[in-house]
């Protein structure tokens, strides 16, 4: 139990400062500690396949095709990125007392999630594992699929000005 919130606490911590840091390369290295987190509490979670693809698309494929990204990208000063720094800052100031607060609403508010164990052996056939017995383990990959398309359409939304 103290494993599992210890993890989740840095899963949180990594993703904030991924989120909030205005160094591209720093932004990618840390998507790839969250999913690196993420795999593991995948793995603790008894869901070794997800852990599996987590760790190979999200923290091995993905920050590569970032790194190809960044690798075309212009540097800009370190004013220009102090002047970023505060203006992202001011903008979004609100967003880590968003999430802690969601946070502790979900863990006072929710029930644990009926999460059914698949048997023994189940393993050998993939397709019935993800499609029939493991939909949270599933949506957790679509949502994370999701969050890095959204990313990609905001870095190049915010390199075009």
């Amino acid at each position: 139990m103290i494993m599992n919130l210890t993890l989740l606490v840095c899963l949180l911590l990594v993703a904030i400062w991924t989120v909030m840091t205005t160094r591209l390369i720093h932004a990618v290295i840390g998507l790839a500690i969250t999913s690196v987190t993420l795999a593991i509490i995948m793995n603790h979670l008894n869901s070794p396949l997800a852990a599996v693809f987590e760790l190979s698309v999200c923290a091995g494929l993905i920050p590569v095709i970032f790194i190809t990204t960044v690798s075309f990208t212009q540097r800009i000063s370190k004013k220009q990125l102090r002047v970023r720094e505060k203006e992202r800052f001011i903008k979004f100031w609100y967003l880590p007392v968003i999430i802690v607060v969601a946070g502790l609403l979900l863990a006072l508010f929710t029930h644990a999630p009926q999460i059914t164990v698949p048997p023994a052996g189940a393993e050998e056939n993939v397709r019935n594992v993800l499609w029939n017995l493991r939909h949270i383990d599933l949506l957790g990959q679509v949502i994370v699929l999701l969050a890095g398309a959204f990313g990609v359409v905001v870095f190049f939304k915010e390199s075009g000005k």
